[in-house]
């Protein structure tokens, strides 16, 4: 299905470019859209929007019929910067090593940067996002950007110049430099490499070139190890191109089209501006269709880290959001950010998602809102397993945490919650029963799960005053035609209406009513629970059933 020529699409319009600047380059082939991530540590939810922003784009062309791939480099052959929070500290004797050269922290992949490879391929797969990977270690370890190392030292004072200037620019503007790291090397033109060197006896990138030799191609260093070498460039592949020479390389190799970058890579100075020119001028190519994106944020948090650890990655994700559901919140426009919570505001994200498919099924959705729907639940090449019949993830997780996953409880609980027909197995909750499960067992604070009382709490029975015996004893007589979610709905809130003589169907906000009704809950809630608040009252008693819950409510004397 094609999602194009939909008003207020930000991927069709960005697609409608992209092909635009492909038919100008005169490409023929497949059009080239480009991702990069460094696996230095957990692949984290930001890191996510680096790839999904270009997905879109190849997916909407894709959808079209127009020859398109996505790559995904690994910056693989990058230098362990630092040790992420929650490895062993130990490993820091591996940093300035690349990331392929150092042993996996769990001792359960063959590398460093394959333990945290691994777990996001098989989230991207979930996304339904299909890659074309290249690992930048075998790139330059095969010799395949030789010819560009060379074309780089050669003219490595003009490089120097244009960082230089970009880096002038920068301070001027007061803006920040994306790799201060690299641009603190410029330091002398004469003696400024683009190309860095991982010593040959400690493996680190700890070397300052020293000379280099445009005949012979012959390039010298010393190490911080106290390692001095040489070797030719021409023929021994044994470092890389510093970020800002190695990006627009890969744009000039690899004919990307385009490729989308975080904010940070986009101001005045950064690696994009810089490479927008490098590119043109050392390699002869051209700056790729750009978009920048913001950050995704969580908990709070408005950027996220893989060095600092600890944020929440694409798989802790679709442990509880459905695939579609996470799917939707990249497609936002890049520009804007945006938050991903695991606390209970999470079942807003499900609630948004269960209304916008209700207005797409009735029609009703406005062209953008459909064309977001497709592209999150479905792929050029596939549709994403979605729950056949969702039921609200709040009251799902509640009965969730009620029944303690108690799967003959959860049957009989959701046939009284569907109002569509009974419920044939609990396969048609999932995968959304899955996410729900997961959440209360990860994310529910303990102080906030359910804790039924096994026996009815005589003394408090007993005391009840009057008004409050008769309340309770309408939700008895009410319960055996009530069973069902929006009939104890109406049963919960009527009863303090039946005892103030007002129509139980009545719409009226009367204070006082208002404040009956939230006592009788109160006094619920303290009955079965022990506590003042809890789930939803109908979805707990639709989970304790109509004899348990007579067995909490009635004192054994009456």
């Amino acid at each position: 299905m094609t999602t194009s020529g939909v008003p207020g699409d930000w991927v069709a319009t960005l697609a409608d470019r992209v092909v635009a600047a492909a038919a100008e380059r005169g490409i023929t082939g497949p059009i080239t859209s480009a991702s990069g991530i460094s696996p230095s540590g957990p692949i984290h939810l930001g890191n996510l929007r680096e790839i999904m922003v270009p997905h879109l784009v190849h997916d909407e062309l894709q959808r079209r019929g127009v020859p398109s791939r996505h790559l995904l480099s690994w910056d693989d052959y990058d230098r362990l910067r630092k040790v992420p929070a929650g490895v062993d500290p130990s490993f820091a004797d591996h940093v300035g090593r690349p990331l392929t050269a150092i042993p996996d922290p769990e001792g359960c992949h063959d590398s460093w940067s394959e333990h945290f490879k691994a777990p996001f391929r098989v989230a991207l797969e979930q996304l339904g996002v299909e890659i074309e990977e290249i690992s930048q270690t075998e790139q330059y370890r095969a010799g395949a950007y030789r010819r560009e190392i060379l074309e780089a030292m050669a003219r490595r004072r003009e490089i120097f110049d244009v960082l230089d200037r970009y880096r002038t620019l920068a301070r001027d503007a007061g803006a920040a430099d994306d790799d201060g790291e690299e641009t603190g090397t410029l330091d002398e033109r004469e003696l400024y490499s683009p190309y860095r060197p991982y010593c040959r006896a400690c493996g680190r990138d700890l070397t300052t070139v020293t000379a280099y030799d445009d005949a012979s191609t012959v390039v010298s260093y010393r190490c911080e190890c106290g390692h001095t070498d040489e070797f030719p460039l021409d023929t021994i592949d044994h470092g890389k191109l510093v970020w800002k020479v190695d990006w627009p390389m890969r744009w000039a190799y690899e004919s990307v089209v385009f490729e989308a970058g975080g904010v940070d890579h986009s101001s005045p100075g950064s690696s994009f501006t810089v490479g927008s020119e490098l590119v043109t001028t050392i390699y002869g190519g051209r700056p790729p269709e750009y978009v920048a994106y913001s950050f995704v944020g969580t908990d709070g948090a408005a950027k996220m880290s893989s060095s600092r650890g600890g944020a929440p990655t694409p798989g802790d994700a679709l442990a509880v959001i459905e695939a579609p559901i996470l799917r939707r919140l990249y497609c936002r426009e890049p520009r804007k950010s945006f938050t991903i919570a695991f606390n209970d505001k999470i079942a807003n994200l499900y609630d948004d998602w269960d209304r916008l498919t209700r207005r797409v099924e009735a029609g009703t959705a406005d062209p953008a809102e459909s064309a977001a729907h497709t592209r999150a639940s479905t792929t050029a090449a596939a549709t994403l397993p979605m729950t056949p019949r969702p039921l609200h993830f709040r009251s799902l997780a509640s009965v969730v945490d009620i029944t303690q996953g108690d799967e003959d409880q959860l049957r009989r609980i959701a046939d009284g919650m569907l109002t569509d027909g009974p419920l044939a197995d609990l396969d048609e909750l999932r995968p959304r029963l899955d996410k729900a499960t997961h959440w209360v067992e990860t994310y529910l604070p303990d102080d906030e799960r359910t804790r039924v009382r096994t026996e009815p709490d005589v003394a408090a029975l007993a005391a009840l005053a009057p008004l409050d015996a008769e309340a309770i004893d309408l939700l008895l007589d009410g319960l055996d035609e009530h069973w069902s979610l929006d009939a104890l709905t109406t049963l919960v809130y009527g009863v303090p209406k039946q005892q103030r003589g007002v129509p139980v169907d009545s719409k009226e906000k009367d204070p006082e009513l208002q404040a009956a009704q939230r006592a009788f809950f109160v006094l619920l809630y303290r009955l079965l629970i022990g506590t003042e608040t809890g789930p939803r009252l109908p979805t707990l008693l639709l989970a304790l059933g109509p004899e348990r819950i007579r067995s909490l409510l009635r004192s054994p004397a009456s």
